[in-house]
């Protein structure tokens, strides 16, 4: 990727983990500082940034009056929205573009509270961001300018990869699967290190087991070419100590069902909560 350029200012309203990760994957993408406003009631751990020459306030009252960014990248909690866009209403109109991050908030959504001539792109990124590793899907919206677009997908992208929906609806399948999908890989920790655990290992031994081998698993099949099934099999040896276990994991009442019925159960909460 090449040096972040910003077409105007650029508004960060929450800054807690996600918001920081993607403010400092900006910087490190070449974005100017200066460009850069930050909104955060109670700023942690952003001397960096601040030092780096970004803006942080922590009341929107201390923004600029005549500030017009091109984006306001919303990161506060689902919950706390409603209170958080009274204050960004008036940005609203045809310079500016809200980019949302929140899990379960709709353009209809932010349409209500901002107006309906609002340009919104809606988003949904995970965790591993923090470590540069994210997974973020972009619903497109056939309003919002193209080089808007791309400039949301740069700006998302400087903390991992990025994938583009046109159906805002799958948003719903996403928060599902990659959203959640941490919480999933790290109870497969605890539960790969419990059950060594229980079959004789000391459990710290186990967790270290447990943890490294989770986590190598992983970046070998985000390097590999082959397929997640593939490298399976690969590990497989016929009538060995790995294919009875994966024989447990892939009966009837295995693995599979289970994430299935995980997966449908996310996906339900992820429409209630945006009705």
């Amino acid at each position: 990727m090449g040096k972040l350029t910003l077409p105007g200012a650029l508004l960060l309203v929450g800054c807690g983990k996600m918001g920081g990760a993607l403010l400092r994957g900006w910087l490190k993408e070449g974005a100017d500082p200066e460009q850069v406003y930050v909104v955060d009631l109670a700023p942690k751990e952003l001397d960096d940034v601040k030092a780096a020459g970004v803006h942080i306030l922590n009341h929107p009252d201390q923004l600029p009056g005549d500030l017009k960014p091109a984006i306001v990248l919303l990161a506060v909690k689902p919950q706390f929205m409603d209170e958080a866009l009274v204050h960004y209403k008036k940005m609203a109109g045809p310079d500016t573009t809200f980019l949302s991050i929140a899990a379960g908030k709709t353009v209809a959504y932010f349409k209500r509270m901002l107006g309906d001539d609002a340009l919104v792109v809606r988003s949904m990124p995970n965790t591993p961001a923090a470590v540069g590793r994210g997974m973020t899907v972009i619903c497109r919206d056939s309003r919002v300018p193209a080089n808007i677009l791309d400039l949301c997908g740069q700006l998302l992208s400087a903390v991992g990869e990025v994938a583009w929906i046109d159906d805002e609806e799958l948003l719903n399948q996403v928060t599902a699967v990659s959203g959640g999908g941490p919480a999933y890989v790290f109870l497969l920790i605890e539960a790969l290190a419990e059950a060594g655990r229980v079959n004789g290992l000391p459990a710290d031994l186990a967790m270290q087991l447990a943890r490294s081998t989770v986590c190598g698993s992983g970046e070998l099949a985000y390097q590999s070419s082959e397929s997640a099934t593939a490298l399976r099999q690969a590990v497989m040896s016929p009538k060995g100590t790995t294919l009875e276990a994966v024989n447990v994991l892939m009966a009837e009442d295995g693995i599979q069902p289970l994430m299935n019925r995980a997966i449908a159960a996310a996906t339900r909460r992820s429409r209630e909560l945006a009705n």
